[in-house]
């Protein structure tokens, strides 16, 4: 079967190793162009393609697909049965949704409807949820709205971030879009259209998303700083710096609930108040400009007292 893939972060990555090395044809990769990436802002390849190039695999990087005369020619002359697109980070044009007989087949990080959008593993953590999953789907003109092909349901550990579940579904991933292309060719597929009464969405993250808001609860602060690793994170400011909170936990506040957005120091143990009475422990910090620390490396170095207040 000829394939066209269309991919850009390492989250596709397994998907093209898996489609290349189960006897399709991946006749060409299509990623984004170099970006300038890591402090020196140096343009750097994608992740897909580089490994697309270690594959041997033909690989174009247009900066437009909308009107671009010369990529629809370049795929209408392939003729490929489907074009799998795995997180390539462009709105896929109607004349691209024409093209292969089995369609445009995306892979996407959550158990549609729940979580469309740009960052569905993010959102199912942050939003406490224990359990996602992928689906594939054939895409069409709208947001995460197409028929459902197959669907792969796994578990969010308590200890989960955003880092740790990401390659987990990727591999799964994978291995369900073989599945799902074996299918559509056997016609042992029934695509079935989503439930948009069910459907939430999993917007763009953007910095703000990491601003910690201490009327939560506590254990709705801690789903989201794992949630929203490695970016935007989890901050606040003390003493008119950015702090950062890298690790966390949800505690019983005792008898004696601190107010949120309040600190209490209790012994090498420091503790900031949330909505509902309920208390976060903060296990590791980045001050502004600083490495990460442990708790009590900090209240060593930097002195916080008991009754201090985040967020100002």
């Amino acid at each position: 079967m000829d394939l066209v893939f269309c991919g850009t972060p390492q989250f596709a990555v397994p998907t093209l190793e898996k489609l290349a090395a189960s006897g399709f044809r991946v006749r060409l990769v299509v990623t984004q162009p170099d970006r300038p990436r890591g402090r020196g802002q140096k343009p750097a390849a994608s992740p897909v393609k580089q490994r697309a190039q270690e594959l041997g695999l033909s690989v174009i990087e247009p900066e437009a697909i909308k009107t671009n005369d010369a990529l629809r020619s370049q795929l209408e002359s392939l003729k490929p049965a489907a074009i799998v697109i795995v997180g390539y980070g462009r709105i896929i044009p109607p004349w691209m949704l024409a093209l292969a007989r089995l369609g445009n087949l995306n892979l996407h990080a959550s158990l549609l409807p729940k979580y469309r959008g740009a960052a569905p593993i993010q959102w199912a953590i942050a939003n406490g949820e224990t359990a996602t999953g992928v689906t594939t789907m054939r895409i069409n003109e709208g947001l995460d709205t197409g028929d459902i092909l197959l669907q792969k349901e796994i578990a969010i550990a308590p200890d989960d971030t955003a880092v740790t579940l990401a390659p987990r579904l990727a591999a799964i991933g994978a291995d369900l879009m073989v599945e799902t292309l074996r299918g559509l060719e056997a016609g042992s597929i029934t695509p079935r259209p989503q439930d948009h009464s069910r459907a939430t969405l999993a917007p763009l993250l953007n910095k703000e998303d990491g601003r910690i808001d201490f009327a939560r609860t506590a254990q709705e602060i801690a789903n989201r700083l794992r949630g929203f690793q490695p970016w935007p994170g989890a901050f606040t400011t003390l003493h008119g710096k950015q702090l950062s909170m890298t690790a966390a936990k949800a505690i019983a506040s005792g008898t004696s609930p601190i107010p949120p957005g309040v600190l209490s120091v209790e012994g090498e143990r420091l503790l900031a108040g949330c909505g509902s009475a309920t208390a976060l422990e903060l296990l590791e910090l980045q001050p502004e400009g600083r490495k990460r620390m442990l708790a009590r490396d900090f209240l060593h170095g930097y002195h916080p007292r008991s009754g201090e207040r985040l967020g100002e």
